[in-house]
């Protein structure tokens, strides 16, 4: 195991061991836990996501090249069969049943689209050292891939699931940025999106843009759509410097934060830690950042060089995405804390691309 591959996995099981350790504090009443069961099978996805890590940290990364577009094919055709066969849980569809357990293709979704997408952006001909990518025209260098980030994203939010689908298009902009496409199509495109707004606005369920009015003032329906971000943000601040101690709380151990384990898991974190546990969070995933980031610039393949980005930048959005939402800083939009938050599908899939990130790291000087 050399430098790199030590430090990432070192910062990614402390994550994880916060994440436990917060998973049982939540479940906790009075007591031994509430429901063994969440914190006993989560324990059971970080032994399977840590031996995800370490399988892929050691199977060539270079393999993915060639496997992108079926991963990218299985992954719609699970999307698909989510909105036929998924099971509905608070009012979302997006989970298929497994021998037992519960499997989010949209966690799958976004891994195999990072891929496919690295691997349209990376093509090199054989007589040119460049990429492709810097050659071609507004349709196959922005049209093609906005198409192929689109689909996932549509189908991701007819479940409703509007977080997720927002991660698949930052991930888009982010490789399409980081792989060389003419920024005079980037910004055109990204104008065309926000001249379309509106349109996105009318398309959306009506709780949706509940949520996104409770983002301006929570205290429009404090005792509904307002009620958890505003337990949440009492949460945050009750823990003070040095928080009110593991298993302990009012907001967490006395059930008024509603999704603590999951979406608003981040709120027990700084209720029972302080401002200092979740600042230390906050560092771990700063300091994952940018040893992904490090490791993607330093590879000298372009395929590598965008998968480590992407893995490094979905990660990153989803850990800014559902912080910010804890705090009121963005709309309640259903993002988990990566490594942290209770999930299965989530765990292996943010273990594996780490791992992934690992490999490149070993391989990097080959190209």
């Amino acid at each position: 195991m050399n430098a790199n591959v030590r430090r990432l996995f070192v910062i990614t099981f402390a994550i994880i061991l916060i994440g436990l350790l917060t998973i049982y504090s939540a479940s906790y009443h009075d007591g031994p836990p509430k429901d063994k069961n969440v914190f006993l099978r989560q324990l059971i996805w970080v032994v399977f996501g840590i031996a995800a890590f370490f399988v892929f940290a050691n199977l060539n990364y270079r393999r993915f090249y060639d496997l992108s577009f079926v991963l990218y094919g299985l992954s719609i055709s699970l999307l698909l069969l989510v909105l036929i066969f998924g099971k509905i849980r608070l009012g979302a569809q997006r989970w298929l049943e497994l021998g037992g357990f519960n499997f989010q293709p949209s966690e799958l979704a976004k891994f195999s689209l990072i891929l496919f997408l690295s691997r349209y952006l990376s093509h090199k001909d054989i007589s040119s050292v460049k990429l492709s990518v810097r050659d071609f025209g507004y349709f196959r260098s922005m049209v093609v891939p906005a198409v192929l980030a689109a689909i996932p994203a549509i189908l991701v939010l007819e479940q409703p699931d509007l977080g997720t689908a927002v991660i698949f298009l930052l991930t888009f902009f982010s490789l399409i940025f980081i792989s060389g496409v003419k920024k005079r199509y980037i910004f055109s495109l990204l104008a065309a999106g926000i001249f379309a707004l509106p349109v996105f606005w009318r398309l959306l369920r009506d709780y949706q843009k509940e949520r996104l009015l409770v983002f301006l003032n929570p205290n429009i329906d404090p005792l509904g759509a307002g009620y958890t971000v505003i337990q949440s943000k009492i949460a945050v601040g009750s823990g003070q410097l040095f928080g009110r101690g593991w298993l302990s709380g009012t907001q967490n151990t006395l059930n008024f934060l509603p999704e603590r384990h999951t979406d608003f898991i981040f709120s027990c974190v700084a209720e029972s830690s302080g401002f200092l546990g979740a600042f230390i969070l906050l560092f771990l995933f700063y300091l994952l950042l940018r040893e992904c980031m490090n490791i993607a610039y330093l590879t000298k393949d372009p395929f590598g060089r965008l998968v480590a980005t992407g893995v490094a930048v979905m990660l990153s959005l989803q850990a800014l995405i559902n912080i910010s939402m804890t705090i009121g800083l963005l709309p309640v939009v259903g993002i988990p804390l990566p490594l942290v938050s209770y999930g299965g599908t989530s765990m292996l899939v943010s273990c594996a691309g780490i791992g992934i990130i690992a490999n490149i790291s070993k391989r990097r000087m080959v190209f």
